[in-house]
C-alpha cells in the first residue's frame, strides 16, 4: 500500500474547507458564509490570512477542524491537481469533499485501532476495512458522489466498538458508559472515568480537571472549552488533535501518544 496521509497538508489543498460548507454566525464562525463561496479571509494563494489570529477574529470553528487529509487528497488525486475556479469542477469536488472527509477520518480511526495491541482479535477485520476504505478513496469523483457513506461506516464501526471495548476490558472494575449523554456544563472535577465510554458525549465546558480518563474512548466527543488541565488520558481512545485543540489543556494535562497520522 502506498504512504497513506491521515494528516491536513493545507499547502496542498486549494483551499476547500474555507469554500464548500456554509458557515452560519454564531459562537464558531463570526459571519454568514454560504456554501460554495469562499470566506473573505482566503487569499488568492488559498491561505487563510488570519490563520494565527482566528479565535481572536471570531472563527474558533475553524481551530478545531479537521479534515484528516481529505482536503489535498481529493485536490491532488481526485481532480489532479485542479482547483475549485476551473470552470466544471467547483461542483463536483464540493461535493465530493463531505465524502471524502468521512472516508479519511474513517481511516484514521482504523489505523488508531490496528495500533492496540489488546485489539489484536479483530485486526484481521480492521486490515480488511482499511483496504476496503482506502479503495473507495481512490474512486472518480462520480462513484465518491454516489457512495453511501454511511452504509459503509455502518459496517466498519462494530469492528471500532469491539476493539475498543477489548482495550478498556483492561481497565478492570466498572467502566462507565456515557455514550451520547449530555455533559455540557457538568462538574465532574477528579472524576473516576477510567476504561469511560464517551462516544458521541456532549462535554462542552465541562470541568474534567483532575480526572482518571486513562484508557477512555472519545469518539466523536464534543470537548469544545472541556477543562483537562490537570487530567490523566494515558492511554485514551480516538482522540483527535481537534478534540484536544478544542479543550483546555496545560502542561499537567497527561497526554496519550501521539495521533498516528500515516501507514503503509
Amino acid at each position: 500500500m502506498t504512504e497513506l496521509v491521515l494528516r491536513a497538508d493545507c499547502s496542498r489543498c486549494v483551499g476547500l474547507c474555507c469554500v464548500a460548507p456554509a458557515f452560519a454566525k454564531s459562537s464558531d464562525f463570526a459571519i454568514d458564509k454560504p456554501a460554495g463561496r469562499p470566506c473573505p479571509n482566503l487569499g488568492d494563494d488559498f491561505r487563510c490570512g488570519i490563520h494565527d489570529r482566528l479565535p481572536e477574529k471570531g472563527f474558533p470553528g475553524c481551530v478545531v477542524f479537521d479534515c484528516f487529509g481529505a482536503g489535498q487528497h481529493l485536490t491532488q488525486v481526485t481532480f489532479a491537481g485542479r482547483d475549485w475556479r476551473t470552470p466544471g469542477v467547483a461542483g463536483p469536488m464540493f461535493a465530493a469533499l463531505p465524502v471524502m472527509r468521512q472516508l479519511h477520518e474513517l481511516l484514521w480511526y482504523v489505523t488508531q485501532a490496528l495500533d492496540l495491541p489488546a485489539a489484536r482479535r479483530v485486526h484481521p477485520r480492521l486490515r480488511a476495512a482499511l483496504d476496503e476504505t482506502v479503495q473507495l478513496t481512490r474512486g472518480t469523483p462520480e462513484e465518491l458522489m454516489a457512495l453511501d457513506v454511511d452504509a459503509h461506516r455502518a459496517r466498519v464501526n462494530p469492528l471500532l466498538q469491539k476493539a475498543s471495548e477489548l482495550v478498556r476490558a483492561q481497565a478492570g472494575g466498572r467502566r462507565p458508559d456515557h455514550r451520547g449523554a449530555n455533559l455540557i456544563g457538568r462538574r465532574m472535577r477528579g472524576a473516576a472515568l477510567r476504561g469511560a465510554s464517551l462516544r458521541g458525549a456532549l462535554l462542552i465546558g465541562a470541568d474534567l480537571r483532575d480526572a482518571d480518563l486513562r484508557l477512555a474512548d472519545f469518539t466523536g466527543a464534543d470537548l469544545r472549552g472541556a477543562d483537562l488541565r490537570g487530567a490523566d488520558l494515558t492511554g485514551a481512545l480516538f482522540l483527535t488533535e481537534s478534540q484536544l485543540t478544542a479543550a483546555v489543556t496545560d502542561g499537567t494535562t497527561r497526554l496519550p501518544q501521539p495521533a498516528v497520522s500515516s501507514r503503509r
